[in-house]
């Protein structure tokens, strides 16, 4: 059956009742964030509202395909915090501070009403209304579902980035978290113009030398333990200069390791520019990822969570990796 656990009587009237909207995502945006704030664009342009997409970070250059106008702006460089204004602010698939970056602020700020359409399990307080459904496997497949039950038309466009949306975060329709429901509302976006192919040519067929000599150097790193349960690895950030690649290029990345034969839980820790470390964890076992990453300030999913740590490489993986072994030995 369709997911249905949103208000959806609550939410499309406010999106009826305001006209100016700021749609916003977490750092390091991904296809999820991204389609979902396209989508949501659309669906408000629809309804004659006037729409400002605005991200702490940059769009990484391999999802510019999915932005071809350049309508999403980053906050800092294609415009500035006292530009943002609107009398209703969207955050779409984060419910963290912490994820919202240099936007957390504007948030802060923000005199209108805030609401949040998301699909992760964890949430802080950001003053905002809540519009979740945790059993979704994306943000992107709630914002279809929003098009649908405000009588909107998906443009091709928008089934472009919502497909794109629903299956990164399904990797591509092989987590578990695929449902019958996915393949149901991905046969309506097909059917309102996506390309698969295409996405998929764009997403996984466009690598540069540079990702995939920092791939290699990522997999030669990955080491075993817990009678090889565990398999983790890392990426310094020198490794970006000496292989030529971007820090956009290790999405995905830690899902290499998860093909080991054996493998139940992987992690990858990767050194910011700016300094620190994100940590991604990912589980297909009794260890529940969210729980580990909200031990350092992080969390998503069940399967699939991330954290961003400060201090010494060494100390910083000590920490994650006791963490990580514990949860193991615990459902042992």
């Amino acid at each position: 059956m369709p997911l249905m656990t949103l208000a959806w009587d609550k939410l499309i009237p406010i999106l009826r009742s305001h006209h100016r909207f700021i749609l916003t995502s977490h750092i390091r945006p991904d296809c999820d964030a991204l389609g979902s704030e396209l989508g949501m664009a659309g669906i408000l342009e629809a309804l004659g509202k006037q729409v400002t997409i605005i991200n702490g970070h940059p769009t990484p250059p391999i999802l510019t395909f999915l932005d071809p106008r350049q309508n999403i702006r980053v906050l800092g460089e294609t415009i500035q915090a006292d530009e943002v204004s609107g009398d209703c602010l969207i955050i779409l698939d984060t419910s963290a501070w912490a994820q919202l970056g240099p936007m957390a602020e504007v948030v802060r700020r923000f005199n209108g009403r805030k609401i949040v359409i998301d699909h992760h399990v964890g949430e802080d307080d950001l003053g905002t209304e809540f519009y979740k459904d945790t059993s979704a496997e994306a943000t992107g497949h709630l914002v279809a579902l929003c098009a649908k039950e405000a009588g909107v038309p998906i443009t091709k466009s928008m089934a472009n980035a919502l497909y794109a949306a629903i299956a990164t975060d399904t990797g591509w329709f092989r987590f578990a978290s695929t449902t019958s429901a996915t393949y149901r509302i991905i046969a309506d976006l097909v059917d309102c113009g996506a390309s698969p192919s295409t996405i998929y040519g764009d997403l996984y067929e466009r690598d540069t030398i540079g990702r995939v000599r920092l791939r290699g150097r990522i997999l030669s790193r990955a080491i075993e333990e817990c009678n090889g349960q565990l398999v983790h690895t890392y990426v310094r950030k020198d490794d970006f200069a000496e292989s030529g690649a971007l820090p956009s290029d290790t999405e995905d990345a830690i899902n290499l390791t998860l093909a080991v034969e054996g493998t139940k839980v992987a992690v990858i820790m990767i050194e910011q520019l700016k300094g620190g470390y994100k940590v991604s964890f990912r589980s297909r076992c009794h260890v529940d990822c969210n729980e580990v990453a909200r031990q350092f300030g992080g969390g998503g999913h069940r399967a699939a969570a991330g954290a961003f740590m400060e201090g010494e490489f060494i100390d910083v993986q000590n920490r994650v990796l006791q963490a990580v072994r514990a949860a193991l030995l615990k459902g042992a």
